[in-house]
């Protein structure tokens, strides 16, 4: 598809009252990301010429979340879909392709069905195409009626329905591709004459074939054209997509032992050959390579995994953590900012942030690296090979050389040399029968 046969209207000027926020409605996030990008993504791979978001309501945020990526056109006062669509004429105005109007909230159209209905258009010279879906339950859906030609009729709004229109079972979604030297034109011919005193965009169809306009329709999956409204809503969707993620990611080659369980974000990447165990979650930023194991009950994002690691159970590799080949990172680890080197392994019950962790070596229960002085953060640069004991501090600003030992129990706060033994504690001592005196003692205490 050339760059001129294509332009996009995405209204977003709705209120969203029921999700209860300040964020704007379509900024909530699926998968991670506002879910009106998951729309821009979609179009952009259509290529279009214009892209023109309709807005009301916290123009600015949306401002800021778009970016420029789109033109923003305001709708104020809001007087219905019609109208909406009709703020983007100024955009539009000399535009004679097909306009495609989508809708903000309804993030989870496909690519394939948008191109469907551009093709139903330019193809089959289609005026008006509208997208239908069957749900499983039609509720206060508008129903759209086909001819015996299996053109679009009208679209019949329910309450306005007899009882034959309403047993039809293919509904409305409101999206719809109209052809740019007609679109404007049919909004002109838009009233009001209505209960709500709205100028609605679905009037368009039955003033088109007035005209003697020719309107078809594409049938969608009900999922695809899911409306999200309210916070409940909104975790429909999510189900939908991860239930996607998941399978697409079992069909690649990964290995889900309970799937339900498992969440990705919109970039996760993850090579062939992973297990991923149950109660995973991937957040923004993930890349996983070939042959990885992640264990139950691990929190990921920011984070890259080298082919051949291990990580968790109940770990936390946080932004910035970068883990090379044959690493292993076991239970109750955290890890920020920080390079672990192929083979190394940091086994359990440690935090390392803002460090380098040589290739090898290998880091003992509880060791913490202590990177923040409460006003900046401090490196520590631990070397090919070295043993770091159980129960170690490492205070950065702090390198061990390759090859050393740092004893368990230690407190590091100058460098160590390469293949040298650090050790930092207090001298042990004992004291005969202290044990006996204290309980004794503490016994007397209580029986008081």
């Amino acid at each position: 598809m050339s760059k001129s046969d294509l332009a996009i209207v995405i209204l977003a000027a709705g209120k969203g009252t029921r999700m209860k926020s300040a964020l704007h409605k379509v900024l909530h996030p699926l998968g991670g990301r506002p879910m009106l990008h998951h729309l821009l993504e979609t179009v952009d791979q259509l290529n279009p010429t214009h892209k023109v978001i309709i807005v009301g309501a916290d123009k600015e945020q949306l401002e800021a979340s778009v970016d420029g990526k789109a033109h923003i056109a305001l709708q104020q006062p809001q007087l219905g879909t019609g109208h909406a669509v009709d703020m983007a004429k100024d955009h539009l105005k000399d535009f004679k392709g097909t306009i495609l109007i989508l809708y903000g909230d309804v993030p989870l159209i496909s690519e394939a069905t948008m191109r469907q209905m551009i093709d139903v258009g330019q193809k089959d010279e289609a005026d008006v195409v509208v997208l239908g879906f069957k749900p499983q339950d039609c509720k206060a859906y508008g129903r759209l009626k086909l001819n015996a030609d299996g053109r679009l009729d009208k679209i019949v709004e329910y309450k306005d329905a007899n009882e034959q229109e309403r047993a039809i079972d293919l509904c409305n979604s409101g999206i719809m591709a109209v052809g740019g030297d007609h679109l404007f034109a049919l909004l002109a011919a838009l009233d009001n004459d209505n209960a709500s005193k709205e100028y609605y965009l679905t009037d368009v169809v039955e003033i088109a074939n007035k005209k003697g306009l020719n309107c078809a329709v594409v049938e969608a999956d009900q999922f695809e054209v899911m409306g999200i409204n309210s916070r409940s809503e909104l975790a429909q969707a999510e189900t939908v997509f991860q239930n996607k993620a998941r399978q697409k990611f079992m069909d690649a080659g990964v290995t889900l032992t309970d799937p339900s369980s498992v969440y990705f974000c919109h970039d996760t990447k993850i090579g062939q050959d992973v297990s991923i165990g149950p109660n995973v979650f991937f957040g923004p930023n993930v890349e996983i390579d070939n042959d990885v194991i992640i264990h139950a009950f691990c929190h990921i994002e920011g984070a890259i995994v080298g082919s051949g690691s291990s990580v968790g159970p109940f770990a936390r590799l946080r932004p910035a953590a970068l883990l090379g080949k044959n690493v292993k990172v076991g239970n109750f680890v955290e890890i920020k900012k920080s390079e672990i080197e192929d083979g190394a392994k940091i086994s359990h019950l440690s935090y390392i942030g803002d460090a380098r962790v040589g290739a090898g070596a290998n880091i003992g229960a509880g060791t913490i690296t202590c990177n923040y002085d409460g006003y900046f953060k401090y490196k520590t640069d631990i070397g090919v090979g070295a043993f770091i004991g159980s129960n170690t501090s490492l205070v950065a600003p702090v390198k061990i050389g390759d090859g050393a030992t740092v004893g368990a129990g230690s407190v590091v706060t100058s460098d160590g040399a390469d293949d040298a033994l650090v050790v930092s504690r207090a001298k042990q001592k004992e004291i005969s029968g202290w044990s006996t005196t204290f309980r004794k003692n503490q016994q007397a205490k209580k029986d008081k």
